[in-house]
């Protein structure tokens, strides 16, 4: 079995519970975070076009408010990340902005999903130092997902205009629209 194939997927359960907070970072934790970035790795490995930019413990089954946020998003060749654990949303600001979002524990579905533009985050790093975060655009709306997980929220949950909102990746790497009462609809079971 590959890192990859410990990504969850929905319907999952644990995909729809709450992680519970860090008490002491050890080994384990280590170890944890360690099979966290394998496992973003191996299905960023597995992918032609898309680019594993974070996850958090929650999809590969572990309750914990762990997230890893890939380093430079830009530069796949750059295989490093930054650890939040606990991390929390102190502030949203800006615009409400929609954009395309993509979930590991998704299959090959994406979504226009609205986030803000600006978000403030307090959080541990793996050292258990005290971090803040002020993040805009792309990394704001990883934030916000990522921690969405922690929380019991997948993608899904914000889509409220179901019949234009969805996508799948094609073989060229392009998004294409899915019918939603064809594709989607018929397998809501698979998500709830």
């Amino acid at each position: 079995m590959s890192a990859k194939d410990n990504i969850i997927t929905l319907p999952n359960a644990n995909l729809r519970t709450r992680s519970k907070k860090v008490g002491v970072i050890n080994d384990d934790i280590m170890s944890l975070i360690g099979d966290m970035e394998a496992a973003t790795l191996s299905w960023e490995d597995s992918r032609e076009h898309e680019i594993g930019v974070a996850l958090a413990a929650i999809q590969i089954n572990s309750l914990l408010r762990i997230i890893i946020v890939r380093t430079d998003f830009d530069n796949k060749k750059d295989r490093t990340f930054n650890v939040l654990i606990n991390p929390e949303i102190t502030k949203l600001e800006g615009d409400m902005i929609e954009d395309y979002e993509g979930c590991l524990s998704i299959h090959n579905v994406y979504g226009k999903i609205p986030r803000y533009n600006k978000v403030k985050v307090k959080a541990l790093n793996k050292h258990g130092k005290n971090i803040r975060i002020t993040a805009e655009g792309f990394l704001a709306r990883i934030l916000q997902h990522e921690i969405d997980h922690t929380n019991g929220i997948v993608i899904i949950d914000h889509i409220k205009e179901k019949e234009e909102a969805f996508f799948i990746l094609d073989d060229d790497g392009q998004l294409q629209s899915l019918d939603y009462n064809k594709d989607i609809k018929n397998n809501q079971d698979l998500w709830d």
